[in-house]
This record gives C-alpha cells, sequence and structure tokens, in this order.
C-alpha cells in the first residue's frame, strides 16, 4: 500500500514537479563553449538546492573544469548511487529551432504532448524522473529507501575530461552496491528496458607512404606502386564474403548471449527492414549467420570511417599520390582486448605492405567492452517493477554504442550499473527541437518509485 501511497503523489506532484523541470531546462548549461561556464555552475547550484531541499547532504565539488554535484543521505539497507549529467550539447544551428532552446516549453504532438528544449532528454528531464520519485518517497515515509548518493558531473557532452581524476580521487566516497545511470531510452520507443551490455572501441588512424612525391600517371604509371590502391587492398581483406573479420585472434573473448537474453530479444520483434528502411538501405551487412539485433548489440566490428588521398578537387588530376590515409573503428564486446585488437591489426597492415612501402599509425585508443551480471538479483527486481509501470514487460537490451561511465564505475569503483532510460527514439537529442514526452516524464519517474521499491527488500 506504502508505494500506491507514492504513485499517487507522483501523480499529484505532476505539475510542479514540470515546472521543476522547466527551471532547469533554462540554465543554458553548455560544457564545450567557456562562454557557458558561468551557466553550468549555476546548474550545478540549482541541484545541490533541490537536493538539499529532500534532507540530502548536498554539495558542489570543484574540478580542473565543471563542478561535479555529489549528495549522500539514509544511513543503512542497500546503498545505491544514482548517475546523471546536467551539462548540454551546443544549439547550433539557432535557426532550425521551431522556438529559443533555452525557452522550453510544452508542445502538443500526434504522439502526445511533449517538452520542448535543450536537454530536455539528453539528459536533465531523465536526471529529474529519478529526484522527482526521491521527492515523492520523501513526502509519504519521511525518509528514503535504503542510502542513496547522488552523482552528477557537468562534462559529459564534452568527453568527461574531470570524471576519472574525481572518481579515483572519491572512490571511498562514491563505492555503492550497485550504480544507477538514466541516460538511455525505450526499446523502439515503447519496451522498458535495462541496458546490460555495452560494447567497446578501438580507434585507429594509419598513413601508407609510397613514392617520395606525387607523380604523373603517364609517366610511372604501372611501373610505381600507388599508395591508395595497397591502401584499398588492405581494407577490402578486413572481412571475408560472409561478413566475418579476417584478423587473426579478432574472436578471443567474444562470447554467445545466454539463450534466455537471446529469446528475450527475439520477443522484441525488432524489425530490422523498417530500421534500415529508414536510412535508405534494406539488406543487413554483417556476419550472415547472425540476427539482426545480434549484429547491432552483441557482435564485434570493423567500420572504415574515413579514406583519403591523392587529388579530390574538381577535374582531375593525373597523379599517383604519394601517401593515402584512413581511419577505422572496431566495436568490441564480451572479454576483447582492445590493446590485442590493436595489435593484430597493426601486424595484419604490416605483413600486408607491398616493397618500396611504409605505414605510420597515429595513437590510436581503446576501451573494452562493458556487461552487466544481470544474475545479480537486483536485475531481475528492477526488470519486474519496470514491467508493472509499463504496458508492455521490460528487456534486458544491449547496446551498440559506447557509455563510458559504465565503464568507469566497473573498473574505478568495482560496481555493477544499472543503465535505465525513458527516453524516445524521436527525442532529437544533439539535434534542434529536442524533445522529451510528457509520458515519459511521468511514467519515469513511477517507474524509479517502483524501482526503489524493488531494490529495499
Amino acid at each position: 500500500m506504502s508505494l500506491d501511497q507514492v504513485l499517487a503523489r507522483i501523480d499529484e506532484n505532476q505539475p510542479k514537479a514540470l515546472e521543476r523541470l522547466m527551471d532547469l531546462l533554462r540554465i543554458p548549461s553548455i560544457s564545450t563553449d567557456p562562454a557557458y561556464a558561468d551557466a553550468c555552475d549555476s546548474a550545478a547550484d540549482w541541484l545541490v538546492a533541490e537536493l538539499r531541499a529532500l534532507g540530502v547532504d548536498a554539495e558542489k565539488r570543484p574540478t580542473t573544469g565543471h563542478p561535479m554535484v555529489v549528495g549522500h543521505i539514509g544511513e543503512s539497507g542497500p546503498h545505491l548511487l544514482f548517475y546523471g549529467h546536467y551539462d548540454v550539447q551546443p544549439v547550433d544551428p539557432v535557426d532550425l529551432w521551431d522556438n529559443p532552446p533555452f525557452e522550453p516549453t510544452v508542445e502538443d504532438t500526434p504522439n502526445g504532448p511533449v517538452i520542448r528544449a535543450r536537454g530536455a532528454s539528453d539528459d536533465k528531464g531523465q536526471l529529474m524522473t529519478f529526484i522527482e520519485a526521491c521527492r515523492a518517497w520523501k513526502q509519504v515515509h519521511a525518509t528514503l529507501p535504503g542510502r542513496i548518493t547522488f552523482f552528477f558531473e557537468g562534462e559529459e557532452e564534452s568527453g568527461s575530461p574531470s570524471l576519472v581524476p574525481f572518481m579515483k580521487e572519491n572512490a571511498d566516497e562514491l563505492k555503492a552496491d550497485l550504480a544507477l545511470i538514466c541516460d538511455t531510452g525505450l526499446f523502439e520507443s515503447a519496451v522498458p528496458a535495462i541496458t546490460t551490455s555495452l560494447r567497446g572501441l578501438v580507434s585507429e588512424e594509419f598513413t601508407i607512404r609510397g613514392p617520395s612525391r606525387d607523380l604523373h600517371s603517364g609517366m610511372y604509371g604501372g611501373i610505381a606502386i600507388n599508395p591508395i590502391r595497397v591502401l584499398a587492398g588492405i581494407v577490402s581483406g578486413l572481412h571475408d564474403d560472409t561478413g566475418k573479420i579476417t584478423l587473426p585472434g579478432f574472436y578471443d573473448g567474444v562470447e554467445e548471449i545466454p539463450d534466455e537474453m537471446r529469446s528475450q530479444w527475439q520477443g522484441l520483434n525488432f524489425d530490422h527492414a523498417r530500421y534500415l528502411g529508414d536510412v535508405g538501405l534494406s539488406h543487413p551487412a554483417g556476419e550472415n549467420d547472425r540476427t539482426p539485433l545480434e549484429m547491432i548489440w552483441a557482435r564485434p566490428t570493423c567500420d572504415v570511417n574515413g579514406i583519403w588521398g591523392g587529388y579530390t578537387g574538381d577535374g582531375f588530376k593525373t597523379v599517383l599520390p604519394a601517401e593515402a590515409h584512413c581511419k577505422l573503428s572496431f566495436r568490441l564486446v564480451g572479454k576483447q582486448d582492445p590493446a590485442m585488437i590493436q595489435q593484430s591489426f597493426r601486424q595484419y597492415v604490416q605483413d600486408n605492405l607491398p616493397p618500396d612501402c611504409t605505414v605510420e599509425f597515429g595513437p590510436g585508443k581503446g576501451a573494452p567492452a562493458t556487461v552487466m551480471a544481470t544474475d545479480d538479483p537486483a536485475f531481475e527486481k528492477a526488470r519486474g517493477a519496470l514491467s508493472d509501470e509499463w504496458p508492455r514487460p521490460a528487456a534486458y537490451i544491449g547496446c551498440g554504442g559506447s557509455i563510458p561511465i559504465a565503464g568507469f564505475f566497473k573498473n574505478i569503483l568495482g560496481m555493477e550499473s544499472m543503465l535505465i532510460g525513458f527516453g524516445r527514439d524521436d527525442d532529437q537529442i544533439h539535434s534542434p527541437n529536442e524533445k522529451y514526452d510528457l509520458e515519459s516524464f511521468h511514467k519515469g519517474t513511477r517507474s524509479w518509485a517502483r524501482i526503489l521499491d524493488a531494490l529495499k527488500r
């Protein structure tokens, strides 16, 4: 019955909750532009005040960049850390916004009312769902379930340069039983989801050099090596005819998904034809023996991100270029080792260089995949709580991209993360006219109340 009282209070609070979110959205906390440093400071101050109003021992912590907000409440029971970010993306091009990006409005759409503003979905609206759930819980119970640490950063949209040093310096204070992250979305805008795997990333840039200068193709064509041809051959050899990646040892550490999760994914009835059709494509191009969702969430990739060399201006300049350049990236899964992948790739390039060619590699970057331990009972409790709130049962899903904070929580603080969000595919995050559905804000708040209730037991 107490949960019902909390849910009823959330419903009653909704008009005021929306007003509070609008106040936060009016703060232009763009972290990438130094001109908005004071606004980022103001957003941190605003959050500290809101947390203190809930009885949270909260403060703004300085960093070499924008400040962190850290708060604690409770002394016993399960210890949860909730993470979000208060900074937002730049708003350019401004002329494509229907309304000023920091003057939030509620707009009626064919799919229901939405909040339109920069940061509405990424991540202020999501962050506030948790705060509002805590507010209603506190109003009903005069306390919160268990111990909760609030951790908000102001540099997520600018690469989080202060995050890792801050976490290392404050590891003892921040470590909890479980981290909750609200920066994801509903599957296909309809199914509540807990993201349980994130792909890692290796990025490489290399230059192949041949002759000492660009050569006249009439004088040297046929007898001189062409670095672009060499590069094209190297790139084309990275995949076989079935879509598999050919690097030696590349699949070491790639694990099959559990049968139960595979069944959940199949139950999502993912429409890959529509997914590809939205971008003018029709046929999956990954490994032939894998389902489309496996290709996106559970299989590693190798993709060329850019190739250049020679003359690319108007008309023709008939030269053999002296050098050719390439940028490519690998998405990693399971226990793949980024350092091993980088070594294998570089050796592959070296082994396929013909005489008279050399290669120079850029610094390269790598981060492993993150896989959550879903055998922790907390995950099933949270999935059941989400299922109780939404029309369709919640599912465990993967994420084709990377969310670094989850890996940092695991590697630095030694704790698992539960990624739950209520964004929709059409929220236009990072784009003009960003929005967040009122339903996502309301049911997201109710969802967190249900999850808090489930995790306290």
